[in-house]
Parts: C-alpha cells; structure tokens; sequence
C-alpha cells in the first residue's frame, strides 16, 4: 500500500479513536438514561470506523467496503451554536454537541478524499464522510425532536 495512503489511515483510525474518547467522556455528563443509551450507540459507530480503518489499512477490504447511502442533510449544525460540554447539559445539548462534531469528521474526510486522484483512497475517504454524515443526521433528528417536541396542536 502507498505510504501516504498509509499515513492517512492512520490519521483516520487516530481521529475514530478521539472520536470515541469524546463521546465516552461525554456520557459521563449525561443523566438521562435515554441520551446516554445514544451515546453508547454513537461511541460504538466510531469503534466500528476505527476497526474498519484498521482492517482496510491491512488489506482486509477493498475500497467498496462501506456502502454510500442518501443522507438528509438538514444543516441544523451549520447553523446552530456549539453548545459548551458541560457536567449539566440537557438532551438537545447533548446532540447538538454531537452534530458538530460528526460535522467536523464528515468535513475532514471530504476534504481529504478531495486532496486524493481518483480511485481507492479517495473512494475510501468519501465513504467514511458519508458514515460521519450518516451520524450527524441522527443527532440532528434527535436534536431536533428533543429541542423543539411535538405538541398537541401540530
């Protein structure tokens, strides 16, 4: 494998596992059991990456692995503020920390598999944003849903 393509690799497997340092230190500020419960759920996506990273990076897929699939793509992050971690965040908080922060990898990844001619590396980095994309539309619905509830009159 080129050793640059070696090098981003590891930079993205480093980057899951920051990932998924943040989001366990985030359940620690987190009380309600059903934010904590999606945390869990998103920390596991992120060690997901990083053991797919792992794998590819060892010959253990082609760069078809990960499969690209449509994603809404509501914005809420771009144009919310990043809410501070804090030991009392509310649900929404929690999510809308969370948008941003799959916004951010889903900008990395875009930004690296531009850099990148076409063919695997470029494949593999576009797939991966489109993952990160995929989780920033969960936590956008949750945000969503949880900032702003239906109520009785619509």
């Amino acid at each position: 494998m080129d050793p640059n393509l070696l090098k981003l690799i590891d930079t993205a497997i480093q980057r899951e596992k920051d990932a998924y340092t943040f989001y366990r230190n985030l359940h620690g500020n987190v009380q309600d059991p059903a934010v904590r419960e999606t945390i869990d759920w998103i920390a596991g996506e992120e060690q997901k990456h990083q053991a797919f990273l792992v794998k590819y990076r060892d010959g253990g897929f082609g760069a078809g692995s990960l499969r690209l699939s449509e994603v809404v793509y509501y914005k809420i992050a771009e144009h919310q503020k990043e809410p501070a971690v804090t030991e009392d965040m509310k649900s929404a908080e929690v999510y809308l920390v969370a948008s941003h922060r799959e916004l951010r990898s889903h900008q990395f990844y875009t930004a690296l598999a531009h850099q990148h001619p076409a063919g695997d590396a470029r494949e593999m980095l576009l797939q991966m944003a489109n993952e990160e994309l995929k989780h920033k539309e969960k936590m956008e619905y949750l945000y969503a849903n949880t900032a702003f509830p239906q109520t009785s009159g619509g």
